[in-house]
């Protein structure tokens, strides 16, 4: 990942979190799929998402972003992992009890064209 004082990491910070704050209500996305369309580590993807401050994390809606198979990621602490569960399921998400989510319709994917946004002069 790019040095935390580049260009390039606040560059992926402001799309990861550009891209969260569009995700709809009642639907969520995976690592994965952020960092596919940003074009970067899906691991980038959840750095930046631990790492909100309060305030972020109160304003963007980072409980819709899951594991590559549709789960609530284990790698959480035990408390993020339950509120992300409840949050989920207050939005009518089943989720059952090895964390997956029921209803992969409810899968939202970012839409446009892919960004590069690693490289410098953009």
């Amino acid at each position: 990942m790019a040095s935390k004082e580049s260009s390039a990491f606040a560059r992926i910070r402001t799309e990861v979190i550009r891209v969260v704050s569009g995700i709809p209500e009642g639907s969520f996305t995976t690592y994965g799929s952020i960092g596919g369309h940003l074009n970067v580590n899906p691991r980038h993807v959840a750095y930046f998402l631990a790492r909100l401050n309060e305030e972020e994390a109160a304003a963007l809606p980072w409980h819709r972003v899951v594991g590559a198979e549709g789960r609530i990621s284990r790698g959480m602490a035990e408390h993020r992992r339950a509120e992300q569960q409840a949050r989920l399921e207050a939005e009518g998400m089943k989720i059952d009890p090895k964390g997956f989510i029921c209803d992969p319709d409810r899968s939202f994917h970012a839409f446009g064209p892919k960004r590069e946004i690693r490289r410098a002069g953009e």
